[in-house]
């Protein structure tokens, strides 16, 4: 795959609301997975691994987060004279300034960074999944069948199909007969993954179209491939097999890091030639005291562990102090948790300290995730989570 043939364009602007306090003060795409990644690690590694050294970031909700960690794309061996990773953020036109309104009209607004490295084909990527994915698969169908468009499939569970778009597709061709966004009532759980490969021509021009219609939501799920689809263009479904998911809520979040404990759902562990790259760190060695008790869990350098820590992931710098018991949890970067704590199906934000004697949590399988967002000072119990509100 060379740069002329396909560029990637990946949207990392969005603000991540339904992450509530993970995201006050960091874009989605920043936030911590996995005990040393960021979630973009996955999309801006597949892209290296896949030979893809042409790769525009859109950025627009806290884009400082996501500059200083992408920096000129080095860990990723992205750092290039010719390509490279550029941060685009939104930019002051002629007509003024603009915010980007839409995923659709995020890449409109840099049509002419596209233009300047004249692709034949254009990736179009979401900095807030996790996946190992070779994109050069998808290309090769894509050129093979002569496609307008390209979307990545994948089927999901049918109580989670209403937050996807959801298409139907010939079985012997894999031509895509109906998309439809986030429907009320889905026909299929045959899911997008917001990934798409379009011929470049066909982009501008349906990018343009779009941008000239009052009414658009210059949504890409919504109006642009909906308009091509309706206009008997060529568009067809690459079906993906591995793990995928969508990590945009603290239920998804929570779920994912929990996939990590299993070998057989550990996304990291599967291909493991596909390496996941982030920056460096230079923390010290994780220390587990005698007296601890450490099982199924993910612990990540410079943690110390002197309590209980069952079923859990613990990012870098995490202090879990005697007597202290995690369990179904997932602790963030520097948090610290004092004596005789317990915590239970959590997500706890970055910097966070936790007061001994402390409760956080609900032991029932069947509760919502309580989250406690970063920088915070927990000094009382926290037993359960109504509607995603840490009560």
């Amino acid at each position: 795959m060379t740069k002329k043939q396909c560029i990637a364009m990946l949207l990392a602007g969005g603000k991540g609301s339904r992450l509530k306090d993970l995201t006050t003060y960091t874009a989605k795409p920043a936030v911590p997975f996995g005990g040393k990644y960021r979630i973009i690690d996955f999309t801006l590694s597949n892209c290296s691994n896949s030979g893809i050294e042409t790769v525009g970031v859109l950025t627009q909700y806290q884009p400082h987060t996501l500059q200083n960690y992408i920096g000129d794309g080095k860990y990723w061996d992205l750092a290039r004279k010719n390509g490279g990773i550029t941060i685009l953020p939104p930019f002051q036109s002629e007509t003024g300034d603009r915010w980007y309104e839409g995923t659709a009209h995020a890449i409109y607004q840099n049509l002419q960074y596209i233009e300047s490295h004249n692709p034949e084909n254009v990736l179009i990527l979401s900095g807030d999944h996790i996946y190992k994915m070779d994109y050069n698969k998808m290309l090769d169908q894509h050129i093979e069948k002569n496609a307008d468009v390209t979307i990545s499939v994948i089927n999901v569970p049918w109580r989670e199909a209403n937050r996807f778009g959801i298409m139907n597709i010939d079985a012997d061709s894999k031509r895509v007969l109906d998309f439809v966004e986030k429907p009320k009532r889905p026909k299929s759980n045959l899911a997008s993954m917001g990934i798409y490969i379009f011929k470049w021509k066909m982009l501008k021009r349906y990018l343009e179209i779009e941008e000239k219609r009052p009414f658009s939501s210059k949504d890409f799920g919504k109006d642009v491939i909906p308009a091509i689809i309706n206009d008997n263009h060529q568009v067809y479904a690459f079906r993906f097999n591995g793990y995928w998911k969508d990590v945009g809520t603290v239920q998804s979040l929570w779920e994912a890091n929990m996939d990590l404990l299993s070998y057989e759902t550990n996304p990291i562990l599967q291909n493991e030639e596909w390496g996941i790259y982030t920056r460096e760190t230079s923390q010290q060695p994780f220390y587990l005291d005698g007296k601890a008790d450490l099982s199924q869990s993910l612990v990540s350098e410079g943690c110390k562990v002197f309590g209980k820590v069952e079923n859990s992931v613990l990012y870098n710098g995490v202090t879990v102090s005697k007597g202290a018991v995690i369990k179904n949890s997932v602790i963030l970067p520097n948090t610290f948790i004092g004596e005789n704590v317990v915590i239970n199906r959590s997500i706890i934000g970055s910097d966070t300290f936790i007061y001994s004697n402390v409760h956080v949590g609900n032991t029932n399988p069947f509760s919502e995730i309580t989250l406690i967002g970063n920088n915070q000072i927990i000094k009382k119990n926290r037993p359960k989570q109504i509607k995603g509100n840490v009560v």
